[in-house]
């Protein structure tokens, strides 16, 4: 039987997960070691869920998402399909954080409204990287290791720094684009080619 035809694995939870009985696994994902999957979390299919990586409660992840060890989506973050966060990333959920009130109380989930990141379809963001809720992460994007990103990120854009800026564009394979001039580009590595207008990119 083709591959593509064939149906996906069980999912498969490790031993040592922490995966709540209310969370939804999709066929296909996997769950390593010490990571831990909130109440009502929804996981696509074939999924990778790294050692020690956080899945808040309601956190959407589309298919074949990965999550590399101790990577940590927070509530209400949506990744969706083919999205990459490296080792250590985090996507934050609190716009000002503080552990107690003004009078000194312990802050409950009452205390404070979560605001959540968006990572569309295909975009990586690499080791370390923070996205600092709330903001959105294009298609396709590419958010280079220990950036810190604090406004949205255009489709096809990557993006370096403290605050993360856009240095350049990259195709679907994650390789940066060349310029062939008239605001035209084509990835060295698939030979797509792409059309910058307005501040955007857009595939030809």
């Amino acid at each position: 039987m083709d591959e593509l035809n064939e149906e996906p694995r069980p999912a498969r939870v490790m031993a040592s997960a922490d995966v709540d009985d209310r969370a939804e696994i999709g066929a296909g994902t996997t769950v390593w070691h010490l990571a831990q999957v909130r109440e009502e979390a929804r996981l696509g299919r074939n999924c990778v869920i790294g050692r020690g990586a956080y899945v808040g409660p309601g956190v959407r992840l589309g298919d074949n998402v990965k999550m590399q060890n101790y990577a940590l989506a927070y509530e209400p973050a949506t990744l969706g399909d083919g999205v990459f966060l490296g080792p250590a990333a985090v996507l934050t959920n609190d716009t000002y954080p503080r552990a107690v009130t003004p009078e000194g109380r312990l802050k409950t989930g009452e205390d404070w409204e979560a605001v959540g990141v968006v990572i569309r379809d295909g975009a990586a963001i690499g080791a370390r990287a923070v996205c600092v809720a709330p903001v959105t992460v294009g298609r396709w994007a590419l958010v280079a290791a220990g950036a810190v990103v604090v406004s949205d990120v255009p489709d096809f854009a990557l993006v370096v720094g403290v605050p993360a800026r856009r240095i350049g564009w990259v195709g679907r394979a994650g390789v940066r684009l060349v310029a062939k001039g008239d605001g035209r580009f084509v990835c060295p590595s698939t030979g797509a080619e792409y059309v910058e207008s307005g501040g955007e990119l857009t595939e030809a």
